[in-house]
Order: C-alpha cells, then sequence, then structure tokens
C-alpha cells in the first residue's frame, strides 16, 4: 500500500499553509492599532490625557526631581536618523515638560514612520502622562528631510518615591508600505 497522501490531501494542505501566511501578515499590520488600543485601555507605556488642564488640576511637588531619560533607535532596516535632543530632564512630579526628537528621512523617498514608546520601570508607565506626543500618530516626511516632534508630558504626583530615574524608549517602525502612492506623493517638506 502506498503512503504518499493523494492531491485532494496536498491541496487541502497547501491551503492551510497559505491561509495561515495570510492570517499572520494580517496580524503584523494589525499589531500597532492593537498596541494603541491595548495601551489606551490600561494606562501602559504613559496614558494620553485631556491635555494641560489635566496637568494643572495636580499641584507640583517640589520636593522630590525624577530624572526622565530618552532612548530612541530606529527598526532594523529602516534608515531615517532618530534622536532626542536631550538624553535626559529633571523633573519635579506634576510638572509638565515638553522635549523634542529630531528626524530625519535621509533618503531620496518619501517616507512614513511610527514610533512605539517603552516605559521603564515598567510601574512608571501608570504615572508617565503624554498630554501630546508624535508617537499618537504616523509622522510622514519628505525625502532628504529633517522635522522636530514634540512630547508633552507629566509624571503624576503619585508616582512612588521609590522611583527616581524614568527610562522612555521609542522605537521607528517604516511604515511607508502601508501608504498608497499618493498618499506617498502629497507628503510635503516640513514648515520650518
Amino acid at each position: 500500500m502506498s503512503t504518499q497522501p493523494s492531491k485532494p490531501d496536498n491541496l487541502k494542505i497547501i491551503r492551510r499553509l497559505l491561509l495561515t501566511v495570510v492570517c499572520m501578515f494580517a496580524f503584523g499590520f494589525a499589531l500597532v492599532p492593537l498596541y494603541e488600543v491595548f495601551c489606551d485601555l490600561t494606562g501602559f507605556n504613559g496614558r494620553f490625557t485631556d491635555g494641560q488642564a489635566a496637568a494643572s488640576t495636580k499641584a507640583v511637588d517640589t520636593s522630590r526631581t525624577i530624572n526622565v531619560q530618552f532612548v530612541t533607535r530606529v527598526n532594523k532596516g529602516m534608515p531615517w536618523g532618530f534622536e532626542p535632543e536631550v538624553r535626559s530632564v529633571r523633573v519635579h512630579p506634576g510638572e509638565t515638560k515638553v522635549v523634542n526628537f529630531l528626524a530625519k528621512n535621509p533618503t531620496g523617498g518619501n517616507m512614513v514612520a511610527q514610533a512605539i514608546p517603552s516605559v521603564a520601570p515598567g510601574e512608571a508607565s501608570l504615572y508617565l502622562n503624554k498630554v501630546e506626543c508624535f508617537c499618537f500618530n504616523q509622522q510622514p516626511l519628505a525625502a532628504g528631510t529633517e522635522t522636530a516632534m514634540p512630547m508633552q508630558f507629566y509624571l503624576d504626583p503619585e508616582i512612588p518615591e521609590d522611583i527616581h530615574t524614568v527610562t522612555l524608549s521609542y522605537t521607528m517602525y517604516d511604515m511607508t508600505q502601508n501608504m498608497t502612492p499618493d498618499a506617498l506623493a502629497a507628503i510635503q517638506p516640513a514648515a520650518e
């Protein structure tokens, strides 16, 4: 007796494998929006607030100072330059700070990127409140140009006393392949 699968069995296996590949590809594209929803629901990696009003309702704790460090990197294969204007700032809990991050597209083509944040220690993410952040939206950048992208934040005065340093990391991912050619062509150099 022959133990080789028949042609209909092979076709079933091929269809299942192709379906698996398509599902994996779709899941990869859905990761960024899913991550954003997860962060909105859990407050993970700093939560978005309703602007400056939320920061001003709590008093600034001038008796404490926390060092906030900024770390940036680009995903493998992405040609952009990406760095903070300053590597760290000292803040009092409740004090609003603005830090600019610089992005440069040295390529000959328009590109779109998305920054994904990470906060360490993890517990600090519950107290990091981003009022404004370039990480909330995809960032288009015309060929050969650079731009400053602001991030405005404050640390909730309720942050635990044993947290003296918070590290905010951003990884920039290339989202260009998700854009239509017309959308890419419409990207204009940032106003100086």
